[in-house]
């Protein structure tokens, strides 16, 4: 267990995924007054822990073993691509949701639909939430270690 949490890329990138699941639970409780605890787990809102996440991991491997190091370049490539897969392809998706959730309401099967359960709409991040968990995944991973 030493060894896990003397990793310090790994407990960068998990302190900033807890970090944004907290945040993200409390600005919906400040909006929404009602206090959801399936935030923590939840996809989508603000900031983004997807982002939050692989940028504490890249820069916690950053200052670990440089920013001139492949394992970096690796950590930073990966990091890229979840964050315009969050904005791109998983926010589509959830657009895509709440289209189809629309449609099913207005059908005239609604009452055999109403049994079956409505696809989740918040997959994705709007760029902004993906900006604020990447600085906030940047912030903690300078922080920790």
């Amino acid at each position: 267990m030493n060894t896990l949490l003397s990793n310090r890329p790994l407990v960068s990138a998990l302190a900033a995924w807890a970090i944004a699941q907290t945040l993200k639970m409390v600005i919906f409780f400040i909006l929404e007054r009602e206090l959801n605890w399936k935030r923590l787990i939840d996809t989508g809102g603000l900031p983004s822990a997807h982002s939050a996440f692989v940028t504490g991991l890249a820069t916690g491997v950053g200052c670990a073993e440089g920013v001139a190091s492949s394992i970096f370049a690796i950590a930073a490539v990966f990091a890229a691509v979840v964050m315009y897969d969050a904005v791109s392809l998983r926010r589509e998706a959830g657009k895509h949701a709440d289209i189809l959730n629309e449609l099913l309401l207005l059908t005239f099967i609604k009452d055999a639909v109403s049994e079956r359960a409505a696809l989740k709409e918040l997959l994705g991040h709007t760029p902004v939430e993906v900006i604020a968990g990447a600085a906030l995944g940047i912030g903690v991973g300078l922080l920790t270690g």
